[in-house]
């Protein structure tokens, strides 16, 4: 499936121009990443180590999200705040030490007021300690290819040496809003409130309110760090990732993040490849079946610009034949994408099922019965 999946993305750089001429975008770096495809559509500095403030609790965030969605969390748990939770600075809910709270207010605390005490909170529940759980921050940020960061704490607090990238920003947010859509329950909301109403929240990413589409995802600021943010947006099926890291004040990040999303929403389009006609099935040699069916790879968005979607072509190349035995997923031929007669993508077509190869026995018994049959034709002739 490697194989696989690394095809797919180069089919999809296939079709992606060279950058354009820089856009008005005020800060240190910046990215603009689709969501399903994960290429980048434009980019400036993406890899400058730089302090993300509160944007590394999207990380946090992840965390979270994987710990619920693996069943080892529950919205409905509560959880215990200790000392050390209770006394973090910064945003916070102002949560009292021994105060009980949901999972799920903790979350909405994080999401919408970028509570530092309330991510703390989380982290501890999880990981027994504040320290555990950075410590799996930076695993899951080796695991997600982010070679420009270090996390030192869960908040995004000022600490020497807790750094990372726009790039690996866009990297964990692609990840929490590509496998946990459920977070935007948290990430749209505008205002809100905890204990029964009597804390209110807002929040702090006011392009929730005021850009059209928008999914979150997280902001921050430090006086190190300048206004940063990683903004999500969606429109007629596709949602971009908007990194913004170090712009000089919080009306420039969103104005810079409203530039970016934009730019993409303006030049691109994601559509969704279904082959023109029925796929033919493969014959496999010395296989328990006679035939394997191909299918289109995982990922079957293509990402165009939208002046390359008119007159879209395809061609099907596929294996004459193929040898038992054949792994599920396995690359068996590919479907070539043409735009006004370019070739814009290769998307590749892999094995549906797994043939499994005949055992010696299986294949005498099958002489013997091809044996009778043709003895059986001479008979009657």
């Amino acid at each position: 499936m490697k194989r696989v999946l690394a095809a797919l993305c180069a089919a999809c750089l296939l079709s992606l121009p060279v950058q354009a001429q820089p856009l008005s975008v005020d800060a240190k770096s910046c990215l603009l990443m689709e969501k399903e495809t994960g290429e980048v559509l434009y980019a400036e500095n993406e890899h400058a180590p730089l302090e993300p403030a509160s944007v590394t609790k999207v990380m946090t965030l992840l965390l979270v999200m994987e710990a619920i969605d693996s069943g080892t969390l529950r919205y409905e748990d509560m959880v215990s705040v200790s000392t050390y939770a209770a006394s973090m600075g910064g945003s916070q809910v102002y949560l009292k030490e021994n105060e009980q709270m949901s999972v799920e207010d903790l979350l909405k605390a994080v999401c919408v007021a970028s509570g530092n005490d309330a991510a703390v909170a989380l982290a501890e529940h999880i990981a027994g300690s504040a320290e555990s759980f950075v410590a799996r921050m930076n695993q899951r940020a080796a695991e997600l290819g982010m070679e420009d960061t270090t996390f030192l704490n869960c908040t995004g607090l000022p600490a020497q040496g807790h750094v990372t990238s726009a790039y690996d920003i866009a990297l964990m947010s692609r990840e929490l809003i590509l496998h946990h859509p459920d977070i935007r329950r948290f990430t749209t909301i505008w205002m809100d409130s905890l204990r029964d109403g009597a804390f209110t929240l807002n929040n702090t990413n006011k392009l929730v309110r005021f850009y059209e589409g928008t999914t979150g995802l997280k902001t921050g600021s430090t006086d190190a760090a300048g206004y940063c943010i990683s903004a999500t947006a969606e429109r007629e099926g596709m949602e971009l990732i908007a990194v913004v890291m170090g712009s000089p004040t919080g009306p420039q990040r969103f104005e810079s993040a409203k530039v970016l999303l934009s730019y993409g929403f303006s030049l691109y389009t994601l559509i969704r490849i279904t082959p023109e006609q029925v796929l033919p099935a493969v014959p496999v040699t010395l296989g328990t079946a006679d035939y394997v069916q191909p299918v289109l790879g995982a990922g079957d968005a293509l990402l165009l610009e939208k002046s390359q979607t008119a007159d879209l072509q395809q061609e099907v190349h596929l294996a004459e034949t193929l040898q038992a035995p054949v792994e599920a997923g396995q690359e068996i031929g590919e479907l070539i994408v043409r735009s006004q007669g370019q070739e814009t993508a290769r998307i590749p077509l892999i094995a549906g099922e797994a043939v499994e190869r005949l055992q010696y026995g299986q294949i005498l018994v099958r002489c013997l019965k091809l044996a009778f049959m043709v003895d059986g034709f001479r008979q009657v002739g």
